[in-house]
C-alpha cells in the first residue's frame, strides 16, 4: 500500500524555503496566540472594572434613594409607637407616591413575607411572598428580609419590568425598620450595564480580530519577502553554479588535454625516439646477418640494451598514470617511491619520514594524497628552484597530515590562499571533495614554500584484526 503514497523528496531550495518558513510561521503563530491571550486576558479585566464601577455606581445611587425617602418621613417613624397603625398607613402612603424614571419604586414587606407597599405591581399588596423565587431559583423576599433583619445590604436577582414585564437583572437595596419589622427597600434594573459591558466585550474581540488580520498581513508579506528572496538567491546561485560548473568542466577539459598532451610528449620523446633506435639497431643486425658478418651481435645487443630502456619508460609513465605501488603496499611506500624518484630524475636532496598509520586510508584519501605529492613535487620541479625537498605523512588523533616542504623561493607576497595556477586549484578541489584541510604558506625564513594537507578521521578505516598466532590456530584447528 506504501507505493501508492506521494513520496516528497524536496529539492534544494524547497528545503532552504522551508527552513525559512517553518520557523517564522510558528514563531509567528505562537506570538498571534499569545497576543490575543494577553489582549482578552487585558481587556476582560477592563471590562470587569468597568463593570463594578457602572454597578458600584448604581448601588450607590439606590443608597442615595434610600437615604432621601428615610429623611422625608424619619419624623413620623421616629416619634411613632411599634403598634401605631396611624403612623405606618402613613408612611406607606409616602413610599408608594414615591416612583421614580420609568420603573423605580420603593417596596416594604414585613418580617413575615407579606407586601405592604408595591404602586407599580398592586395586585402584590397584602399578600405573602416569603415563598417566591426568580426565574434562577432564588427565593427573593425571604433573603430580602434576612438581609434586613441583619440591618440592611443588596442582592441581584431577576425580577420583571414593570413597564414590559418580562425578567431583567435588578440589582436591589434594602434596609430595615426594626420597631415596625418592616424591610424597606428600592432597585434599579441593570440591563443597560450589561448592555455596555456586552458592547465592550464586542469590541475587544473585534480588536483582537482586527489584531489577527494585521498579524497574518504582516506574515503574509514577510513570506513574500522570503519566497522572492530565496528565488532571487535560488536564481543567483543557479547562475553562479552554472557558471562555476562551466569553469570546472573546462578545467577538467584542460587537465585532460595537457595530461594527453604530457603522454604524448613522453611517448614521442620517450618511447618512440627509443623504439626508434631500437629498430635502427635490429634493422643493421639483420643486414649483418644477411651479409654473414661475425659483428652482427652488437648491434643486436644494444638493441636489446635499447629495449629494456623502453620497457623501463612505458613503466614509468604507467606508474605516473595509475601507480601499482599505490594498491599493493599502500600509500606511505608509494609516497616514498615518487620522492625518491623525483630526487633521482631532478638531482635535489630529498627527505622522506612517515609514521605507521594504526587506520588505513580508504581509496579516495590514498589516491587523493597521491596526487597532491605528485602535483606539488611537479610544481617544486618547475617553479621553486629549490635544493632540498621533504616530504613527511603521519596519522594522529584528528586524522592524517601530509606535508611537503621545500626551501625554494617562496610564494609571491607570502600569500596563504593561493588562487592562481591550475595545480593549486586541482589540489584544493581534491581537499574539498575529502572534506580536509590545504594549508600553502611561505616559511617564516621567506625562502620556502610548505603544502600541508590535512584528512579528517572520516577517511580512515578500522586497522585491520591481527592474524592469530600458530597456537590459537592449533586450538581452533
Amino acid at each position: 500500500m506504501m507505493r501508492f503514497l506521494p513520496v516528497f523528496r524536496p529539492s534544494y531550495a524547497q528545503k532552504l524555503s522551508l527552513l525559512a518558513t517553518v520557523p517564522l510561521i510558528a514563531a509567528v503563530a505562537a506570538i498571534a496566540a499569545l497576543v490575543a491571550f494577553q489582549s482578552r486576558a487585558l481587556a476582560e479585566r477592563e471590562v470587569r472594572a468597568l463593570e463594578t464601577q457602572l454597578i458600584q455606581a448604581k448601588k450607590a445611587e439606590l443608597r442615595n434613594y434610600i437615604t432621601q425617602a428615610r429623611n422625608g418621613f424619619y419624623f413620623i417613624y421616629g416619634n411613632a409607637a411599634p403598634d401605631d397603625s396611624d403612623a405606618k398607613n402613613q408612611v406607606a402612603q409616602i413610599l408608594s407616591a414615591m416612583i421614580y424614571g420609568t420603573d423605580g419604586f420603593f417596596f416594604v414587606y414585613d418580617y413575615d413575607g407579606n407586601s405592604l407597599v408595591s404602586p407599580r405591581q398592586t395586585d402584590r399588596i397584602n399578600k405573602n411572598w416569603m415563598d417566591e423565587t426568580d426565574t434562577e431559583g432564588t427565593p427573593v423576599v425571604a433573603r430580602l428580609i434576612e438581609i434586613a433583619r441583619q440591618g440592611d445590604g443588596y442582592l441581584t436577582h431577576q425580577w420583571p419590568k414593570p413597564s414590559t414585564g418580562e425578567d431583567a437583572r435588578m440589582i436591589t437595596y434594602v434596609t430595615s425598620f426594626p420597631s415596625w419589622r418592616w424591610a424597606v427597600g428600592t432597585g434599579v434594573f441593570i440591563d443597560d450595564v450589561l448592555a455596555t459591558v456586552a458592547i465592550a466585550r464586542a469590541e475587544v474581540e473585534a480588536r483582537v480580530q482586527q489584531t489577527f488580520i494585521y498579524i497574518g498581513a504582516i506574515t503574509l508579506a514577510a513570506l513574500l519577502v522570503v519566497f522572492l528572496t530565496g528565488m532571487v538567491l535560488n536564481i543567483r546561485e543557479r547562475r553562479l553554479a552554472d557558471a562555476k560548473l562551466k569553469r570546472l568542466t573546462q578545467r577538467v577539459l584542460d587537465a585532460q588535454e595537457e595530461e594527453r598532451g604530457r603522454v604524448a610528449r613522453e611517448l614521442h620523446d620517450g618511447i618512440s625516439q627509443i623504439l626508434v633506435g631500437v629498430r635502427y639497431a635490429l634493422d643493421t643486425a639483420r643486414r649483418k646477418l644477411e651479409r654473414g658478418d661475425p659483428t652482427a651481435a652488437e648491434p643486436l645487443g644494444k638493441g636489446i640494451e635499447t629495449l629494456g630502456e623502453a620497457i623501463s619508460e612505458v613503466r614509468r609513465i604507467s606508474r605516473d598514470l595509475r601507480p601499482g605501488m599505490l594498491d599493493d603496499l599502500g600509500l606511505g611506500p608509494a609516497i616514498k617511491n615518487l620522492t625518491d624518484a623525483f630526487g633521482e630524475r631532478t638531482g635535489l636532496a630529498t627527505e622522506f619520514t612517515t609514521v605507521v598509520f594504526r587506520n588505513r586510508l580508504d581509496s579516495d584519501a590514498k589516491i587523493a594524497l597521491y596526487r597532491i605529492a605528485q602535483e606539488a613535487l611537479t610544481n617544486i620541479e618547475r617553479h621553486a628552484r629549490a635544493t632540498r625537498v621533504s616530504v613527511d605523512l603521519r596519522g594522529h588523533a584528528r586524522g592524517a597530515t601530509l606535508r611537503i616542504e621545500d626551501n625554494g623561493c617562496g610564494l609571491k607576497n607570502g600569500s596563504t590562499h593561493p588562487s592562481q595556477g591550475l595545480g593549486l586549484r586541482n589540489m584544493q578541489e581534491r581537499v574539498e571533495q575529502l572534506e580536509g584541510e590545504l594549508n600553502v604558506y611561505t616559511t617564516r625564513s621567506g625562502t620556502g614554500t610548505v603544502v600541508e594537507v590535512s584528512v579528517p578521521l572520516s577517511h580512515l578505516l578500522p586497522p585491520e584484526p591481527e592474524p592469530p598466532q600458530p597456537n590459537q590456530q592449533k586450538q581452533t584447528a
